[in-house]
C-alpha cells in the first residue's frame, strides 16, 4: 500500500524545506509518495524546491500562475499513484507526526475518508474570529446535511484513491474544504473525524485565509 501525500505551497519559502523535511522523516509501514504542486509563487518558493530536489526525494508539480489551493491540490491528485491520499498544508500548523493516527483506520478496515479533526483536542486557537468562523461554516453544512462533524475547515484531509476524481471538483481557492465535504456526503460517502495537533499562525506570519 503507497500514500501519496499532496503539499500545495504559494509562498512558503520560510517553511517548505522544515515540512518536506518532517513529511519524508515520519516512520510509516507504508510507501510515501510526495507531490509537491507550486501554485505560481513569486517569492523565492520556487528557487528553494529546485534546490530541495538535490536532498529530498519529491515529485515537483508548478503552475506558473496562482490558481488557488483547490487547483493545486486536483493538479496533484492526477499525479498521485498512491492508495490514499492525504493534503498537506505546507506551513508548520500541522504535525506530520499525525499521519499514523490519519491513516491507520484505512489500513485496519474499510474507511474511505478521514478528517484531521483540530477540535476533538485541546489546541490553541489562531483567533476567536478565525475559530468562530470555522465552527459556523462546520455548523451549516452539519444543519444542511444532518451531520455531526467538528471540523471540516481542517487542512488534514484523507482520502482513499480515486474518490476525489469522482467528485468532479470545481473550487480552484479555499472553499475547496466546503465543497468536497459537501459533495461526500452527498454522494454516500461516511466522514470519520480523528484528533489531531494544531499549531495556529497569525496574519502576521503568513496565513492567508479570511
Amino acid at each position: 500500500m503507497k500514500l501519496s501525500i499532496i503539499i500545495p505551497v504559494f509562498n512558503k519559502e520560510k517553511t517548505i524545506e522544515a515540512i518536506i523535511q518532517k513529511v519524508e522523516s515520519v516512520p510509516l509501514s507504508i510507501e510515501k509518495e510526495i507531490i509537491v504542486v507550486n501554485d505560481g509563487s513569486f517569492d523565492n518558493t520556487k528557487q528553494v524546491l529546485n534546490k530541495l530536489k538535490e536532498k529530498y526525494n519529491f515529485i515537483f508539480l508548478e503552475h506558473q500562475k496562482n490558481k488557488g489551493k483547490g487547483a493545486a491540490i486536483k493538479t496533484g491528485v492526477k499525479k498521485a499513484t498512491g492508495d490514499i491520499i492525504l493534503i498537506q498544508d505546507a506551513d508548520l500548523e500541522y504535525d506530520p507526526n499525525d499521519y499514523p493516527i490519519l491513516i491507520n483506520p484505512f489500513l485496519r478496515d474499510k474507511t474511505e475518508v478521514i478528517y484531521g479533526s483540530r477540535l476533538l483536542r485541546k489546541n490553541p486557537h489562531s483567533s476567536k474570529l478565525y475559530t468562530l468562523g470555522g465552527k459556523f461554516l462546520t455548523s451549516v453544512l452539519n444543519l444542511l446535511f444532518e451531520t455531526k462533524l467538528t471540523d471540516i475547515t481542517t487542512g488534514y484531509k484523507v482520502f482513499k484513491k480515486g474518490i476525489l476524481k469522482k467528485l468532479n471538483l470545481k473550487e480552484r481557492r479555499f472553499a475547496f474544504c466546503e465543497e468536497v465535504t459537501s459533495k461526500l456526503i452527498k454522494n454516500g460517502y461516511k466522514i470519520k473525524e480523528v484528533p489531531i495537533y494544531y499549531r495556529p499562525r497569525g496574519f502576521k506570519k503568513g496565513k492567508k485565509i479570511r
